[in-house]
Parts: structure tokens; C-alpha cells; sequence
């Protein structure tokens, strides 16, 4: 089994800064992809960013030059920061590994972006 712990989501203004961790443990195979996606009220979830064990990104578009991915293969874990946080981003965040046919969820980190 493998576990995804999240943290690091919360309320922050319009353009402020927050970073979100996620830490995998478990049976996980060396070669995997990390990453977050997320899901607003009444829309599906989306890819934001994934990172695979030899560095390769992927990023969504709208999230390009403020939201960063990296990750630590030691610790199978992966981070997010995201700068100038917009309304626009607010949503439940989710952690995801994902390795050969497999793919694993973390509970999902709310992050709230208001005024």
C-alpha cells in the first residue's frame, strides 16, 4: 500500500505565496511521477504540475512562471510552491504518484484564495 500525506494549504490573499508538501510512504516502485492536481466547486479535477523521478515537468498553463515543482527522490516527496496566487486558484489539492498502471491519492489540501 502506499500512503500520500499532504500539507500545507490554508487561506491567503491575492497575490500571496503558500507551498504545499506531500510525503509518500509504502511499497513504491523506484521509478514513479509525483504531483498535484486540483479541483474547484463544480469543476473537474486538473492537472497542475507533475514531476517524474529524473526531473522531467509538466506544468498547466495558467500556473507557468508562478507555481514551481521539485521533489526529493529520497524521501519520495514533492512540493509546490505557488507565488501570486490568484482567486482563480482556489481549490481542494491533491497530492498523486502515480507508477506503471498504478496511481495513488492523497486526502486533498484545501487552499482559499480571498480578499
Amino acid at each position: 500500500q502506499v500512503q500520500l500525506v499532504e500539507s500545507g494549504g490554508g487561506l491567503v490573499q491575492p497575490g500571496g505565496s503558500l507551498r504545499l508538501s506531500c510525503a509518500a510512504s509504502g511499497s513504491i516502485f523506484k521509478i514513479n511521477t509525483m504531483g498535484w492536481y486540483r479541483q474547484a466547486p463544480g469543476k473537474q479535477r486538473e492537472l497542475v504540475a507533475d514531476i517524474g523521478t529524473y526531473g522531467s515537468i509538466h506544468l498547466l498553463d495558467s500556473v507557468k512562471g508562478r507555481f514551481t515543482i521539485s521533489r526529493v527522490n529520497a524521501g519520495n516527496t514533492v512540493y509546490l510552491q505557488m507565488n501570486s496566487l490568484n482567486v482563480e486558484d482556489t481549490a481542494v489539492y491533491y497530492c498523486n504518484l502515480r507508477t506503471g498502471s498504478d496511481a495513488y491519492w492523497g486526502q486533498g489540501t484545501q487552499v482559499t484564495v480571498t480578499s
